[in-house]
């Protein structure tokens, strides 16, 4: 379970990874349906959210230390582990602008990296079990924040959380380039197939990253405009039956 050299051979959409990632959109589901009784069990959510996002974190590192494969290129500054401490810090501080790139980055990159995931370990490795987890509660960790916290998010932080996103994006590209590691994928795509494979290289690869954001930023923001305009919808109605 811990080997560094048993259990590869991780295959695409075979039972173990559609069971997963079924498990994931399940419990997404029953939060949606079963927010209203959920939330009388709201401290037990977020502590498990707390306590999964913290463990992640840590155990892998003492994995890659005690396996002896720790290096650089392992330092917490990819994309779920931003994602990771802004979700850890607003669970214990109130913070909307700290959401409102939360929401863009938490939620469709961790389960796209779910769909096609970085990995060549299969269950139950400690690796696959770690990933999958991790990419999980980050996006349930956003929906926390929607149906339990009573986050929104503006329709002006689309462009704002972009451009936080791309000036975050400007030393991690100079570290990649000082220390030849990979954080944010800025320097090359995945080893792995995934689907900045499809890309392209050199600017072109750059380029596309910057557009495929911009639409992934935008249709995160779908829902979150349907539920405000729903809400909008139904507060309107009820002031105006207050007024008689």
């Amino acid at each position: 379970m811990f080997s560094v050299t048993g259990m590869q051979g991780f295959q695409m959409f075979n039972l173990e990874h559609n069971v997963t990632l079924a498990v994931f959109f399940l419990t997404c589901l029953v939060m949606v349906l079963f927010r209203r009784k959920l939330i009388n069990y709201k401290p037990i959510l977020k502590w498990f959210i707390f306590i999964s996002l913290v463990a992640c974190e840590i155990s892998m590192h003492v994995w890659l230390v005690l396996t002896h494969q720790w290096d650089i290129g392992d330092l917490p500054l990819h994309l779920c582990s931003l994602s990771t401490f802004i979700a850890l810090y607003l669970l214990v501080n109130k913070k909307e602008k700290a959401f409102n790139l939360l929401y863009f980055i938490g939620i469709i990159p961790p389960i796209l990296s779910m769909i096609t995931p970085d990995m060549v370990y299969h269950f139950p490795h400690f690796r696959f079990i770690k990933y999958f987890l991790h990419h999980s509660v980050i996006p349930i960790a956003v929906l926390y924040f929607i149906l339990f916290e009573g986050y929104r998010v503006p329709r002006k932080a689309i462009i704002n959380s972009f451009v936080i996103v791309n000036i975050i994006a400007v030393p991690i590209f100079t570290l990649n380039y000082l220390l030849g590691t990979n954080f944010f994928y800025l320097a090359n795509p995945t080893e792995t197939e995934t689907l900045l494979n499809f890309f392209g290289s050199g600017i072109m690869y750059y380029i596309n990253l910057e557009i495929v954001a911009l639409v992934v930023f935008a249709i995160t923001y779908i829902p979150m405009a349907i539920v405000q305009k729903r809400e909008n919808k139904k507060n309107s109605k009820e002031t105006t039956a207050q007024s008689f």
